[in-house]
């Protein structure tokens, strides 16, 4: 039995899918302790858009170190974060016409959507908040509330109030009005239903089986919110800093939240940050009134801020929509042919491979192939029937190639496995 059985909680759960022991990392490589090389398509589930170990990144956070930068600092004003802060602005927020203030949470983006939650309930008064099927915010009890996934919620089932569950366009909501069913339920002082604080979506749904809502889908509902009243939650955490092609994958409906959570790759190695951005009329918290000692993590503020030089001395985002059109092409030519009951979906650099219609159980038969070929992938969606490609943004187009080759003799191993 290893270290990792004897010692470790059963709660473990990635290291199950990928049982080996990982040392060192570099690009879109991750290397056993053995020296076993692995391209990953799994990115940390989102934390390394930038890859592992970019040079650009972590050479500025070595500097810092060595020249005996602070390291923890609470909420106390620091050279780092100053230079983030002013970095954010100028690149992200004031190109965009945002004026949105920024919140630094606890490390994690779950605490990030606690703070939403909090603190738009705080700003309205009132204490219903609207989520959809198929979201995924995080796994501490407020976040959890507005999680649709029965596994997640399973074990505080009972104590998940005051959240309503509003269909999300997809499947046979793809077909239904889910804008006029909500401003129904709105309208009707029958429904049971009181008016919401917020609304809170993922316009990419990637644990939910990367489901993405369409743009004029996104201009009713910020247009409802706007009519009602009820402030629009933007959870950015996994499919924002530049996944779908733009820096907010909201961009491309052209619309703001009010609320924006981000994690993930805000600090762009893997450094744990969570931000919530706030319209200013929102900023009503007291001084403290939410708080962590791990809400200022000064590495992360370094490597965050040369996350967003990088991305634009690259052009990066320009290049993630170069790298879609491979993606894409690669999936409908190679992969939809293999089986008329397979679907894709996707956008920018993150796609996901639909078993669902044939047999569930093949995305883990494929998954479990393309480990065995030496590429690290999840899965997503309703009974983890996605198989979901999420390379890092920098991943260079022969390995990028090369693991879609693994995917599509993965699919295959899978559809002849099932006879």
């Amino acid at each position: 039995m290893s270290i990792f059985e004897e010692v470790e909680s059963e709660v473990r759960s990635y290291c199950r899918s990928f049982p080996v022991v990982f040392d060192t990392a570099e690009g879109s490589h991750l290397y056993t302790k053995d020296g076993k090389d692995y391209l990953d398509f799994f990115d940390g589930a989102g934390a390394l858009n930038y890859g592992h170990n970019n040079p650009y990144l972590m050479d500025r956070a070595v500097e810092y170190i060595r020249r005996k930068g602070i390291t923890h600092a609470l909420d106390m004003s620091t050279t780092a974060k100053e230079a983030f802060l002013e970095t954010f602005r100028s690149e992200i927020l004031a190109p965009r016409g945002m004026d949105h203030k920024v919140m630094f949470c606890g490390s994690t983006g779950t605490n990030a959507v606690e703070a939403a939650l909090k603190l738009a309930r705080k700003a309205t008064g009132r204490d219903t908040v609207f989520a959809f099927s198929g979201a995924f915010h995080g796994m501490s009890l407020g976040s959890l509330a507005v999680t649709s996934g029965n596994d997640s919620r399973r074990s505080l089932k009972g104590s998940l109030n005051s959240v309503v569950f509003m269909p999300f366009p997809y499947g046979f909501n793809k077909t239904f009005d889910t804008i006029a069913y909500i401003k129904n339920v709105l309208d009707d002082d029958h429904s049971g239903v009181d008016k919401p604080a917020a609304i809170i979506l993922e316009t990419v749904q990637a644990e939910g089986g990367v489901i993405v809502a369409e743009a004029e889908w996104l201009l009713a509902l910020r247009a409802l919110c706007d009519e009602y009243g009820i402030l629009l939650i933007c959870d950015e955490i996994q499919v924002g800093c530049g996944r779908t092609g733009t820096f907010f994958s909201f961009e491309r409906a052209g619309i703001i939240p009010d609320m924006i959570t981000l994690s993930k790759s805000i600090s762009g190695a893997g450094f744990p940050m969570s931000l919530l951005l706030m319209h200013p009329s929102l900023d009503v918290f007291t001084p403290g009134e939410h708080n962590g000692t791990f809400r200022g993590n000064q590495l992360a503020f370094i490597t965050g801020k040369a996350a967003l030089e990088f991305a634009k001395n690259t052009n990066l985002f320009a290049e993630v929509k170069r790298k879609e059109e491979i993606v894409r092409t690669f999936l409908e030519n190679e992969i939809l042919p293999l089986d008329p009951r397979l679907s894709i979906r996707g956008i920018g650099l993150i796609w996901g491979i639909e078993f669902r219609e044939i047999d569930i159980r093949l995305s883990k038969t494929a998954q479990v192939r393309c480990f065995e070929n030496n590429l690290v992938i999840e899965r997503a969606g309703r009974e983890d029937s996605v198989l979901k490609l999420m390379p890092a943004l920098t991943i260079p187009d022969a390995d990028l190639k090369r693991g879609l080759e693994i995917v599509k003799e993965a699919t295959i191993f899978a559809l002849h496995s099932a006879g």
